[in-house]
């Protein structure tokens, strides 16, 4: 018998929510616990998802915290410093709630609202909550980042990029900075070779993001930093993998690759025929390097899915970056799995699966989905 799948948004339990209301108790007497948690767990709740029951909890806080803004928020900011101080920095998703708080109701309270959530992000980041300030208060938010950077707290630096991307998913659109991303470079710059990794890895999805809209950009970037140190190499590889799989031609070369490489051919491209949602599609093929000298070959496969509406969703898989011998060949069997997910969903009829060399297609095949 298959298990239930856990759900994210029913890591908010009875028992979560009670050891948040003690933290608060702590620090605010008066917190009356069993009327908030009457005010959680209405009759809404069952029906309600993640983000709804973040915000849920936050008006309920509104309810049972001091009636003044800054009073509510000083008894949470206290919270979340008593908890850090005894657990340590953290990015603990569960705790989001703190900087939701924020968000829902100080975007008009700048002056308290964004100390607080410097404060809360070394609990659980504050990457969403942040997204408003930036919207309504572009200047002073700009140079806040920038101050964030240079900040001893790891969350905290991590915040100024991870706030500042372009593309942050489930975050609130910043379109002006899709349109000119200067203002984040100098956050970047600063945070490249930061000791922290979770640091680090921020400014690669940052700057990720920026090559969606300014690809030339970031290879010049990219170019400029490489080679510094090993843990910047890192942060330029990981930027650039959207690039390296649409195939960018400079993105390629700047790693070894030469885009569409000649030598290299695919054989014997096959593979399941027809496939069940929830089995796997198996294929197999021949890699072989038809010319007399070493090719550096980056194999990728990639999957035309049919999307609800009838359009194709195409998605990139990396299989592979290896130096291909002359005249050698290398067999290659692998499998995609046509399970259905939360965030995934797989429909019927034609789809297509290409190989692809260096971002071009070697070869490819067509197959059928069919229901479970």
């Amino acid at each position: 018998m298959e298990s239930t799948p856990f759900l994210l948004k029913n890591m908010y339990s009875r028992s979560l929510l009670e050891q948040v209301a003690t933290e608060i108790a702590h620090v605010y007497a008066a917190f009356d616990t069993s009327a908030f948690l009457a005010s959680v767990f209405d009759a809404s709740w069952e029906h309600l998802e993640l983000k709804q029951r973040m915000r849920h909890i936050a008006h309920s806080w509104r309810k049972h915290l001091p009636p003044a803004y800054p009073d509510a928020l000083a008894v949470l900011v206290r919270t979340t410093q008593n908890m850090v101080a005894r657990d340590g920095e953290r990015m603990a998703f569960e705790w989001g709630i703190f900087p939701d708080f924020v968000e829902a109701y100080g975007v008009e309270v700048p002056d308290s609202s964004i100390p607080a959530l410097e404060q809360m992000t070394q609990l659980a980041s504050a990457e969403f909550a942040v997204r408003p300030f930036l919207v309504r208060y572009p200047e002073r938010m700009y140079a806040q980042m920038q101050a964030w950077a240079q900040h001893p707290s790891a969350m905290v630096r991590r915040l100024s990029s991870e706030g500042f991307r372009p593309r942050l998913p489930w975050g609130m659109g910043v379109p002006v900075l899709k349109k000119d991303p200067t203002p984040i470079l100098c956050v970047l710059e600063d945070l490249k070779q930061d000791p922290a990794e979770t640091v680090r890895r921020s400014v690669a999805n940052n700057l990720n993001d920026i090559a969606k809209d300014h690809p030339e950009l970031v290879v010049q970037l990219a170019t400029a930093w490489k080679g510094r140190t090993a843990e910047t190499d890192w942060v330029v590889r990981h930027a650039c993998r959207g690039l390296l799989k649409k195939g960018h031609p400079e993105a390629l070369r700047l790693f070894g690759f030469e885009a569409g490489q000649n030598a290299g051919v695919i054989l014997q491209l096959q593979g399941t025929p027809r496939v069940g949602v929830g089995e796997r599609l198996l294929f197999s093929f021949v890699l072989k390097n038809t010319g007399n000298s070493p090719e550096n070959i980056r194999l990728e496969y990639a999957i035309n899915y049919l999307t609800s509406t009838g359009k194709i969703s195409r998605k990139i898989f990396k299989i592979s970056e290896l130096q291909l011998l002359r005249q050698q060949e290398i067999f290659f069997e692998k499998h995609q799995r046509f399970q259905d997910f939360t965030t995934r969903k797989h429909y019927p009829g034609s789809h297509r699966i290409a190989i692809l060399l260096n971002g071009k297609v070697g070869a490819e095949m067509d197959f059928e989905v069919v229901p479970a």
